[in-house]
């Protein structure tokens, strides 16, 4: 484990080392070509070239403009290079690019519009028009785009987050302006939570229609399991909780003890009723509907981790049962 953990830190580093001399070419490239718009301002203003006077206005407006659209997008790649060096913060580090380069989008916008166009109260009515025009044709993505500004600022899920929306369940990849990609787990061809391989677009506008279970809440990223274990009416119950608590801290381990001591301090900033929390692991007994008793084991786990946990539990809890079969017994009907 701890020659996978360095592995996985060194193939970060790399991954941002590879993304900070990106960052540090595109600057380059802009600031380049800042000055070369520049320069070719300069050189016309000179009328090095009297042949193509005619052109000289027009030419100036261009690279002028030119010019102010690299250093918004030198600006704009400098903020995002100061952003990705937060690597502990990597989903609000994304959601901040994202609105770094619609700004910064904007911006550009604005400025070819002032170079378009000489007389501002023209600019402002194409403009008025042309949104009016728009708003009736792209009534769709203007609803998701919103639905973008809505997640980013209430976040209700982030990248990194396994969410239900709809009918939709995954892992969340990729937030665009428009939206949102999930890595689906489960799906019509597997009955556990391991990743199906699919990807799943939906529109941002779902938010505002549906409910969004978001099961990595940053605060306590965890969720409640259940295992159920079928045992026969003369079994010593004694025995059996003991076995299923025993095992299941020991596959566990002893750190989600603490969470469950953070889970009721949570609880008792709320209106929740703090008994509600249980031992940690608990476990249920009820009569089943055959003949026989569940005995089920309830524990914290990461949901990503659920399926990993649940088989390693059965795994050894089993053998362990029916090493006493004195204690243990099981039912032994067709109906089970």
């Amino acid at each position: 484990m701890q020659i996978e953990t360095k592995e996985d830190e060194f193939s970060k580093e790399e991954t941002i080392r590879q993304v900070n001399v990106n960052h540090k070419a595109w600057l380059g490239t802009y600031i380049i070509l800042a000055l070369l718009c520049l320069g070719i301002y300069f050189i016309v203003r000179l009328q090095v070239f009297s042949r193509w006077t005619s052109y000289h206005a027009l030419v100036q407006k261009a690279v002028l403009a030119g010019f102010f659209i690299f250093i918004v997008l030198t600006a704009s790649r400098y903020v995002q290079s100061l952003i990705s060096r937060y690597k502990h913060v990597k989903a609000i580090a994304y959601n901040l690019i994202r609105l770094v380069r619609i700004i910064s989008g904007i911006v550009i916008g604005m400025i070819v519009i002032a170079f378009l166009f000489e007389n501002w109260y023209t600019a402002a009515a194409s403009l008025g028009l042309i949104s009016l025009v728009l708003g009736f044709a792209l009534q769709t993505p203007i609803s998701s785009f919103i639905g973008w500004l809505y997640i980013i600022a209430r976040n209700p899920y982030k990248v990194g987050d396994r969410i239900q929306i709809n009918d939709f369940k995954g892992d969340v990849v990729e937030i665009g302006y428009l939206d949102t990609t999930l890595w689906e787990f489960s799906g019509d061809y597997l009955t556990n939570d391991l990743p199906s391989g699919r990807l799943i677009r939906f529109p941002n506008t779902l938010v505002f229609q549906y409910e969004v279970y978001n099961y990595s809440w940053r605060k306590f990223p965890y969720i409640w399991n259940e295992i159920p274990f079928h045992i026969a009416y003369e079994s010593n119950f004694t025995y059996v909780e003991e076995v299923l608590r025993r095992i299941t801290k020991e596959v566990l381990g002893p750190d989600l003890e603490e969470k469950v001591k953070e889970l009721k301090e949570l609880v008792k900033q709320t209106a929740v009723d703090e008994l509600t929390i249980r031992e940690y692991p608990f476990i249920t007994l009820r009569i089943n509907a055959n003949t026989w008793v569940e005995a089920s084991v309830n524990y914290l786990v990461d949901p990503k981790k659920a399926s990993t946990v649940r088989t390693e539990i059965i795994r050894r809890v089993i053998p362990e049962l029916l090493k006493q079969t004195d204690s243990v017994m099981f039912p032994k009907s067709n109906a089970r």
